[in-house]
């Protein structure tokens, strides 16, 4: 009787409880798929899924990741990136400052592969390649065409030690492809790109970037430099990027007393960790001028500001770019590599120099350069606005935080016969075209002056200019000869400056760009009145005398 009265109930009971359960499955899996993905971080792995799953179409996943994660990362700051597995190897070469390869500098002129300089004892230069061959086929392929990119040339070219490659070139004078084979080896990437004598005095050293071998090559640099009975020193840190905040450590502490603080770090979940000087550097009284410039970011700014707030050095040139976020790298098992900004690096009295930034507004970050010219601060020093909090160095000058490394001399850059032809002819790559053209038509000439002194004497007396305007006429450029007249010796400074370091190396091109340089100039004048190191009354400084531009020693020639 009783098993009559239960049935009913536990029949109703199972009605329920399928509504209930009916109701749940329509509102989470009907429609709008979405709902199923769990709140906090695991919604971006459930999302993955579902897409996968469920995507009307087939997704790379791989490829959608790639995409998505440089825009996650651009709500944190503009200095946390993530590196494709593709690129991730050049990533890292451009810090160990090595790679596997054959060992050529090249540029592309006209859809061909040019050989702009072959490293020396290099895998190339061993094979018998030469400056000015012109890369037509590799393995039997033909490798020339609109398709071949800077990219894919590295790619090819590049690859595992010992690897062999068959380059089929044309040479000055040949009508038929020589064909080399070589045995890819390890070529290195030298963060020293200049080292030589300014004056009987004064030594000179410009580091590109901070890598895995910038610190043995300035010591190599400094010894060079000590032989040559340098007594004053120019460290040129304009346009160097960064690196390795090791690296940098070790170089500033060549300078510096013991117990002279470096630089700290600290974030949120990295406690402060202070660098100090050891005391054991060989170079603690050496007079020294440090430039920069508004490209000078990360371990340039390190070096500078331990420089400054220690009151070791004299600061010249303008104000840097203003990076002051520490970023810890780390490997995924694709390859890819993920650097995130864990902390930020401040200066010795205290000061974080990371110009402002809003997260998600990346490219506002990046025009912030195109501001400083826009608002004249590039050519006059009254125009930089140190908003920031203020600070104090060793002997209580006063500096500022929170957008870069103000200098302790101001040079501007030059507005001197600067015309809107020249800046056309510049922007528009004419300008090295030409030079490059010049010099395959005149190597053989060319080869008979091994000084950028030498070869300047030689060119100034070779109607550069005109030609160069000549040619650009028949590239569709208007010609515009009073622009021209007014920019000649910027056309010519541009000109000379890309054959000599087309014929011999950036460090004749160092030497010649610094003749007339009045960066260097200023660095000079620091050493011969005897002021290198800063007083408490050295006060902010700048001059108004437009220098001469430096802007032609930017060298964009890739590597492989």
């Amino acid at each position: 009787m009783k098993k009559e009265y239960l049935m009913p109930i536990i029949m109703a009971v199972c009605v329920v409880v399928g509504v209930l359960i009916g109701t749940f499955c329509a509102n989470h899996f009907a429609g709008d798929r979405l709902q199923i993905i769990n709140s906090g971080s695991s919604r971006l792995t459930n999302l993955l899924h579902v897409i996968d799953d469920q995507y009307v179409d087939a997704v790379d996943i791989d490829s959608l990741v790639d995409k998505a994660i440089p825009q996650i990362l651009g709500e944190l700051d503009p200095h946390s990136v993530y590196i494709p597995a593709a690129e991730a190897k050049q990533a890292e070469d451009d810090l160990k400052g090595s790679f596997s390869g054959v060992g050529i500098e090249f540029t592309i002129r006209e859809d061909t592969v040019r050989v702009q300089n072959v490293l020396p004892n290099g895998p190339s230069e061993r094979a018998g390649l030469l400056a000015g061959d012109k890369i037509v086929t590799v393995d039997g392929k033909s490798f020339v065409g609109k398709d071949i990119t800077n990219d894919i040339a590295m790619k090819t070219l590049k690859g595992p030690k010992d690897s062999k490659v068959k380059i089929g070139v044309l040479r000055y004078g040949s009508k038929t492809p020589k064909i080399f084979e070589i045995t890819r080896g390890n070529v290195i990437q030298h963060s020293i790109t200049s080292t030589y004598m300014l004056d009987e005095t004064t030594g000179y050293i410009k580091i590109r970037n901070f890598g895995e071998n910038t610190y043995p090559e300035f010591l190599a640099a400094l010894a060079q430099l000590s032989q040559q009975r340098a007594e004053n020193l120019v460290i040129d840190l304009r346009d160097n990027t960064g690196g390795l905040l090791q690296a940098v450590s070790l170089m500033a502490n060549e300078f510096l007393d013991k117990g002279q603080l470096i630089v700290y770090t600290e974030g949120r979940r990295s406690p402060r960790e202070d660098i100090v000087a050891d005391g054991r550097g060989a170079y603690k009284q050496m007079p020294l001028v440090v430039l920069i410039n508004e490209i000078s970011a990360s371990a340039s700014e390190i070096f500078a500001g331990a420089i400054q707030d220690n009151d070791r050095g004299t600061i010249v040139g303008r104000r840097s770019f203003g990076k002051g976020l520490v970023q810890q790298q780390m490997n995924f098992t694709d390859g890819s590599l993920l650097r995130l900004t864990v902390a930020r690096y401040y200066t010795p009295s205290g000061r974080c120099i990371q110009k402002p930034y809003l997260p998600g507004q990346g490219l506002k970050y990046e025009e912030d350069l195109l501001e400083r010219y826009e608002n004249g601060e590039l050519y006059s020093a009254d125009s930089i606005h140190n908003n920031g909090k203020a600070f104090k160095t060793s002997i209580g000058r006063i500096v500022y935080d929170g957008g870069g490394i103000t200098p302790d001399v101001f040079v501007p850059e030059d507005t001197l016969g600067m015309t809107s032809y020249y800046k056309e002819a510049a922007m528009s790559g004419l300008i090295m075209q030409f030079a490059y053209q010049y010099t395959d038509n005149n190597r053989q000439q060319l080869k008979a002056f091994s000084t950028a002194e030498e070869m300047n004497a030689f060119l100034d007396k070779q109607p550069l200019v005109d030609n160069f305007a000549n040619y650009a006429e028949s590239k569709g450029m208007q010609r515009r000869n009073l622009m021209i007249e007014k920019s000649r010796r910027l056309f010519k400074r541009y000109l000379h400056s890309r054959i000599i370091y087309n014929m011999l190396n950036e460090n004749a091109l160092m030497q010649y760009l610094n003749k007339d340089d009045q960066v260097i100039k200023e660095a000079l004048d620091i050493f011969s009145k005897g002021v290198s190191r800063p007083s408490r009354t050295t006060s902010f400084l700048y001059f108004s005398t437009p220098p001469c531009s430096f802007s032609e020693a930017n060298i964009h020639i890739c590597k492989a």
